[in-house]
């Protein structure tokens, strides 16, 4: 809530909410530019006390306001706040590395203690590389730890993946608290909002998404499209923010 409310404060225009496209993956804003986000479902009622706005009324709704919806208990609406607030960060694409979360923490995690925050794809190559790599999840798979066994590996991880649903299911702040000071942190996905904000709370990277072609997107977004269509289909160009990558050598050479 508090890492949220900081990247809202640090918005400098709102916009009009141009369109709104909920799928079965991914939830999609358009303002001053298309934001995306996982769509994450409540499992509960969809009108949380506390909400602002109805339900159909979004393109009514300017997208700081839609934004507000991340402060909701539900995480179908959270969705929408965070879709709604990576519609308007000021996000210059060409200022930012093209490699790949992943890859990045491969190139840099060789022989290292490695936890990730949830599931990806793909991550034969980086398992090859790392010393130990501790998948975490709250609906393990075969070969991955059960969330609380974090509270034993975060602490031991020289490198922590964190993805960026953790924003939706506000599970972020208690994930940095169990991380050593010194480990490099990562927020990584398409979710992740582009604000260096978020650098003054410990991360140190930034893998998001920023959209290169709308139309595409929206219509991946509306079929259902999981992450790997969404990037096989593209309109998606992936994105990397270090804060200061030699402070992130040197402490991984310590």
């Amino acid at each position: 809530m508090r890492i949220l409310n900081s990247i809202m404060k640090n918005i400098g225009e709102d916009a009009p909410v141009q369109t709104v496209s909920r799928g079965l993956h991914w939830t999609a804003v358009v303002s001053r530019r298309c934001g995306l986000a996982s769509t994450m479902a409540s499992g509960g009622c969809t009108h949380e006390k506390g909400s602002q706005g109805m339900e159909g009324s979004f393109t009514e709704m300017t997208a700081l306001e839609l934004a507000r919806y991340c402060f909701d208990e539900g995480m179908s609406r959270i969705s929408l706040g965070l879709a709604a607030i990576n519609s308007l960060l000021d996000v210059d694409a060409n200022q930012y590395s093209d490699v790949e979360g992943l890859k990045l923490a491969k190139d840099l995690g060789k022989g290292k203690n490695i936890s990730i925050i949830g599931h990806f794809p793909s991550m034969d190559d980086l398992a090859k590389e790392a010393g130990n790599l501790w998948v975490i999840e709250k609906n393990p798979r075969p070969g991955d730890y059960p969330e609380a066994m974090g509270n034993e590996l975060i602490p031991q991880s020289d490198i922590v993946v964190i993805s960026s649903t953790t924003l939706i299911n506000k599970t972020l702040s208690g994930i940095l608290d169990l991380c050593r000071k010194d480990s490099v942190k990562m927020l990584l996905g398409p979710t992740t909002p582009l604000s260096e904000v978020l650098f003054d709370y410990g991360i140190d990277i930034l893998a998001g998404s920023v959209v290169t072609d709308k139309e595409t997107v929206l219509k991946s977004v509306s079929e259902g499209a999981s992450f790997m269509q969404l990037k096989a289909r593209g309109g998606v160009r992936f994105v990397s923010m270090i804060r200061d990558f030699d402070d992130i050598v040197r402490r991984l050479a310590a």
